[in-house]
């Protein structure tokens, strides 16, 4: 009988004050709470919350946190030498150097300087670069609400707990982030089929600011598993056509002076600014034969993942160059998760062999993070284990100036994803359908 009464008595007093509530209503309620924040299903909720947090943030960020000038008065130098009337690149140049970002660099941050007359609007500007990066979370969370792979608890991490990325954002205006928001909208139009137009947006992504480049091998790997190598052509020529056009002043003028300046893969770096090699001899970071050595990893272990690791159709790589329906073996079309885990990781292994990271290179794979630690299941790597990485990434780009040990932390943390990136990436994907091919973009 006690037993009776112990299970009627809450029943009893829920419906005494009429709420009509049990312990299984309750602890149902209970358990929803929790799945807000761990059910990938609920990421359009949450990445609403945190968006209109966000607002808040960054505008608190904005009058409380002094302004520190970086590179904005050099880019406002640099484009009023375009406008001015000079086309040549080579004497382009502003406090911190010379021009050295191709053409949609100088029309995007040109818009800019007459947007905040002549760049002197400061205030302006970090309100303009305020709602970039609410468009950047907004295009983000759409990629990881198609994928549904990462818990949503996670995004917290991902928006208000990272002092660098409001800094790059509002507090420095730097083009990284420009870049990234047109990459992540190319993205985008790929999870929507629209190949085409996300290789216009990629190549304009390209055009701001070149380290959009280390997402390229993946997107050719794409574009190959998707279309082969005759239907992939036009793609890649849509690419190279945006370039030349929107190179075309400064080529005519100074095509030598345009493509060495814009495009320069051979640019030192200085060595009291890296982020990740500060335990090494200044001497030998500055070695040509070290970035030798790191392009060589960096491009074979882009070709394990895409021989091992990545997905595709038919019996060997070879069979890419095919056209889907020649192929051997049966052609399935790409899901959400391979076209996001391909792109995201071909950016990733770019950044873990990358000669130097500056403080600003931190949003060309910030974003990215979640997904890398969440989305390929891993045994032996916990949430509490990745959320210690993402920390100890968040600490490592946080420590000015860099240590060795901060330097090292990050290697650490890198090569934790490479390797759960390897181990992981042979299971099935879940959460996530099958493209659609277009009709429209095909």
């Amino acid at each position: 009988m006690a037993a009776g009464l112990r299970k009627r008595g809450p029943a009893g007093a829920g419906a005494r004050w009429g709420l009509g509530l049990g312990p299984a209503p309750l602890k149902r309620a209970w358990q929803e709470r929790w799945l807000l924040l761990l059910e990938p299903r609920y990421t359009p909720l949450v990445a609403a919350c945190l968006c209109l947090a966000e607002v808040g943030i960054n505008h608190w960020v904005i009058r409380r946190v002094a302004y520190t000038e970086i590179d904005w008065k050099a880019y406002m130098a640099e484009v009023e030498g375009v406008i001015n009337g000079t086309y040549d690149y080579t004497q382009l140049r502003g406090d911190t150097g010379p021009l050295v970002y191709p053409a949609g660099f100088v029309y995007i941050f040109m818009g800019l300087y007459y947007a905040t007359s002549r760049g002197t609007n400061i205030r302006l500007a970090q309100h303009i670069f305020l709602g970039l990066y609410l468009a950047t979370l907004l295009l983000v969370f759409r990629i990881y609400s198609r994928t549904r792979r990462v818990p949503p608890f996670v995004f917290f991490f991902m928006c208000c707990a990272s002092y660098r990325v409001h800094s790059i954002f509002v507090l420095r205006l730097f083009n990284d982030p420009v870049a990234m928001a047109l990459l992540f909208l190319s993205i985008n139009l790929l999870l929507s089929q629209r190949w085409g137009w996300a290789c216009g947006c990629f190549s304009l992504a390209v055009s701001v600011k070149m380290n959009v480049l280390l997402f390229a091998p993946g997107l050719l790997f794409l574009l190959l598993s998707r279309f082969g190598l005759r239907g992939a052509l036009p793609k890649l020529g849509i690419c190279a056509l945006l370039q030349v056009v929107l190179g075309l002043p400064f080529l005519l003028e100074n095509p030598a002076g345009y493509l060495s300046r814009s495009f320069d893969l051979g640019r030192q770096f200085l060595f009291r600014w890296t982020v990740n090699w500060r335990f090494l001899p200044e001497a030998l970071f500055l070695n040509r034969a070290f970035h030798l050595a790191l392009l060589a990893t960096h491009l074979g272990l882009l070709a394990l993942f895409a021989f091992r690791r990545w997905p595709r159709s038919g019996d060997s790589i070879l069979s890419l160059l095919k056209e889907p329906s020649k192929r051997k073996g049966p052609t399935q079309p790409l899901t959400a998760n391979q076209i996001v885990s391909v792109l995201f990781t071909s950016n990733f292994i770019g950044i873990c062999f990358s000669r130097s990271l500056h403080y600003q290179f931190y949003v060309w794979y910030f974003h990215t993070l979640p997904y890398l630690l969440w989305a390929t299941p891993c045994r032996w790597l916990t949430h509490l284990l990745r959320l210690l990485v993402l920390g100890l990434i968040e600490l490592s780009w946080n420590t000015y100036p860099s240590t060795s040990c901060s330097s090292m932390a990050l290697h650490l943390c890198h090569a934790v994803i490479l390797l759960q990136l390897w181990v992981g990436s042979k299971a099935p994907a879940e959460g996530s359908q099958p493209l659609q091919p277009s009709q429209k973009d095909s």
